[in-house]
Formats: structure tokens, C-alpha cells, sequence
């Protein structure tokens, strides 16, 4: 293992691509344990009790409505007994409205969320759905209060003193508030705040609309993409304040899965390599998650300056064999990743496990930046998955030891 004492500068090597930079072990995320905690502080204990390299991740800032906005919701009968949850948020600006079905594994009762994954696929209807819905859009996407910044700013303190005290790395970006609805506050859902841009795009708007604009209305597109920036932005400024080492946007939407290079060229990569000054301007490292079709655009994702691509998945990812990731970014960016999370952690064998760990540290730990972890998630709880976690964390440690890394 790399006589690099903390877990903080172990991550930093090792996406900076320091000279001999170890390969640490970091989950993505790791809901089978962040259930069993009690708060952050305790979450990443149990990480470095486990031996890995654990980072301090900051809760988003809470998102509200601008002053003005009014909302009704309520629930009609669907076809086949299925419920349909309607919201409409009445803004000085105008109406928009969103409804959506709720199915059997519906997480949020008879609510709907601003936005969320589970929105998208079970949508009846989008609030957003032209150029007359920009100005709605931006009441429901104000500045921070005051207030809620300095709570935050107190939170960030204390987990900023906690992570330099264990030698954590100190994260945010990506990770919801788990705002409860009432009064002001904005209903969102586990997924999305701050790092989030086109996700909340496909979210208010759907999977195909936004493409279909980018052909036929694209001054609209760039308009309503240019509005998240901008609400993203000044939530992102806030916490590059806290002094964090690494800020992360979430990509799940903005690979070739859902965009051509050209558009990834034309609607996607000025915003990122703005959001990349911005973080490297504050001294954080920027992350950029992305799981698939990243290799169509992996010149262009080296062009925006990220410095690591977290989610490499070489089992659910389109075009992510892992030599296909070292030939185009290898060296280039940091590569965090490297086995697929459900399909070896939660339901392989023991062998499996061992396997698929001593295949991404043989094509990709050469490369010297690379972080190995699951993807994108352990979420089992299950006598299996916590044994084949342990034989992740034996399988890394005597790779890394064999490599000298």
C-alpha cells in the first residue's frame, strides 16, 4: 500500500496524477451503509474502520420557491385503479404543471417532487414545455436565502473541521437536501441540487423534448439551459466557499447515450468548463459523473477540465470496456470506478468479485490516476453483498500491495 498517510491525500494523488500516486478505494456511494448511520460524521468512521478511503460529503443547500409561488396538488383515479398526483405551481410569471403516475414502488406517498429519476419515466405531463414556461421556471429556482446559507455555512464548518481532523477529503455537489414540504420549501427528491444541470433538464422537460429542441428550437435549449446554469452557479459559488477539495456535477444525462458530440459540443461543454474554472479558481478539484457514453466525447470532457470522471462501469456502461476507457482517458483525467456495483458487489460470486477487482487494477491503476470502487451504488443489504464487500476491500489491498501502489 502507498505510504501516503491519509485518505484526503491518498484521493488527491491520485486525481491530481502525483508521481507514484497510490490506488485508492472510495465508494460512489454506499446506501447498504449510510442506512446504518446516524449522520455523515459516523458514516465515514465506518468507511475508514473498513479501510477505505472515506471523504466527508456536505448535504446541498435546502431549495424553496421564490416568494409568490403558490401550489396545489391532488390526486385523481387513473385507469385500472392507478393513481395520478397532480402539482401546479402558480408563479407571477404563470402556471406549470406536472403530474405523473404512481406506481407500486412510487417512494414519496401521494407528493410529487420538483424533479427526481423516478419522475421522468412515470410522467403524464412536464411543467416545463416551451419558450412561454422560462420566466415560471425561474421562480421555482431563486437564490438561497440568507438564512439557508448560513446554516450551511455553519454545517460545512464542522464537517470541514471533522474531515481535516481524520483526514478525509472534504466533497460536495451532487447530494440532495432531503427537504420535508411545507410552506416555502421546495419538495425535491433523492436525486439532484447542486452539480445538476441537464439531469434537471430531463427531469422538468423529459427524456426527449430537450433533443428534439436542440434541432428545431435551439435559442430556446440554450435559454432554459443557461437558466439551470445560472441557479446552479450561485448555489455552487456557496459551497466552492466552504473550501471544499472536490466539487462534483452529476452527468448521468449528458453522455451519447442522450446527446450527439456536436450537441454535447454546442449545449453542455461551455457551462462545464465554466463550472470547471469556477472550482479550480477556489482550489477544489472537480468530478464529473458520467456512467455511459462518455467514450464518443472523451476529448471533449478532457477540453471542459475536469479532473476525473467518477462512475466508470465497465458492466452496465455503454462503450466502457475498461481498455476502452484507458486508450481514450487514461492519464488524462482521473478515473474513479472501474467495477460494476450491481452486477458483481450485490449479486456475484466471491470469484467474481476477485476477478473484476484484479481487472481494473491491472488496465487501469497503470494509467496513475485511478480511484477503484463499485458503481455507482451498493445498495443491498444482504448477507452476500457485505461478504463480497469485504472481499473487495482483501482484493484491492493485495493488488494495490503487489503493485506498490
Amino acid at each position: 500500500m502507498s505510504p501516503v498517510a491519509s485518505a484526503r491525500d491518498r484521493l488527491l494523488a491520485a486525481i491530481e496524477g502525483a508521481d507514484g500516486a497510490p490506488v485508492p478505494c472510495s465508494f460512489m456511494i454506499f446506501r447498504a451503509l449510510r442506512q446504518h448511520c446516524r449522520d455523515e460524521y459516523e458514516f465515514a468512521d465506518r468507511q475508514a474502520e473498513m479501510g477505505l478511503d472515506a471523504r466527508v460529503q456536505l448535504d446541498d443547500l435546502p431549495m424553496r420557491l421564490a416568494p409568490g409561488v403558490e401550489v396545489r396538488e391532488w390526486v385523481e383515479e387513473g385507469t385500472a385503479g392507478q393513481k395520478i398526483l397532480h402539482r401546479i405551481y402558480q408563479t407571477p410569471a404563470g402556471e406549470l404543471a406536472a403530474a405523473v403516475r404512481r406506481t407500486e414502488d412510487w417512494p414519496y406517498g401521494d407528493r410529487l417532487p420538483l424533479w427526481d429519476d423516478y419522475v421522468t419515466p412515470r410522467a403524464v405531463a412536464y411543467p416545463i414545455t416551451g419558450p412561454e414556461h422560462l420566466e415560471a421556471l425561474r421562480w421555482l429556482l431563486p437564490d438561497p436565502t440568507d438564512e439557508d446559507i448560513d446554516a450551511f455555512r455553519r454545517e460545512a464548518a464542522a464537517r470541514k473541521r471533522f474531515a481535516r481532523e481524520r483526514g478525509f477529503l472534504f466533497a460536495g455537489g451532487w447530494k440532495s437536501h432531503r427537504d420535508v414540504a411545507g410552506e416555502d420549501v421546495t419538495l425535491v427528491g433523492q436525486n439532484g441540487g447542486t452539480g445538476t444541470v441537464i439531469d434537471a433538464l430531463m427531469w422538468l422537460c423529459g427524456g426527449t423534448e430537450p433533443l428534439l429542441w436542440a434541432y428545431d428550437q435551439p435559442d430556446f435549449l440554450r435559454e432554459l439551459i443557461g437558466t439551470i446554469e445560472v441557479w446552479n452557479r450561485r448555489r455552487l459559488e456557496v459551497h466552492l466557499d466552504a473550501g471544499l477539495d472536490l466539487v462534483v456535477r452529476r452527468a448521468w444525462y449528458e453522455g451519447t447515450d442522450f446527446w450527439s458530440p456536436r450537441f454535447f459540443r454546442e449545449f453542455i461543454l461551455p457551462g462545464l468548463r465554466r463550472e470547471a474554472q469556477l472550482a479550480h479558481q477556489a482550489g477544489a478539484r472537480m468530478g464529473y459523473i458520467m456512467t455511459s457514453g462518455m467514450m464518443p466525447i472523451a476529448d471533449l470532457i478532457v477540453e471542459s477540465g475536469v479532473d476525473a470522471i467518477i462512475g466508470i462501469d465497465p458492466g452496465e456502461g455503454k462503450g466502457t470496456t475498461l481498455a476502452d476507457v484507458r486508450e481514450s482517458l487514461g492519464g488524462r483525467v482521473a478515473l474513479w470506478g472501474g467495477v460494476s456495483g450491481p452486477l458483481v458487489v450485490e449479486e456475484g460470486e466471491e470469484k467474481d468479485v476477485r476477478r473484476a477487482v484484479d481487472e481494473a487494477m491491472s488496465e487501469l491503476a497503470p494509467t496513475g490516476r485511478f480511484i477503484l470502487c463499485p458503481v455507482d451504488n451498493v445498495r443491498a443489504d444482504t448477507e452476500r453483498a457485505w461478504r463480497n464487500v469485504q472481499v473487495f476491500i482483501e482484493a484491492w489491498r493485495r493488488a494495490a500491495r503487489e503493485m506498490g501502489r
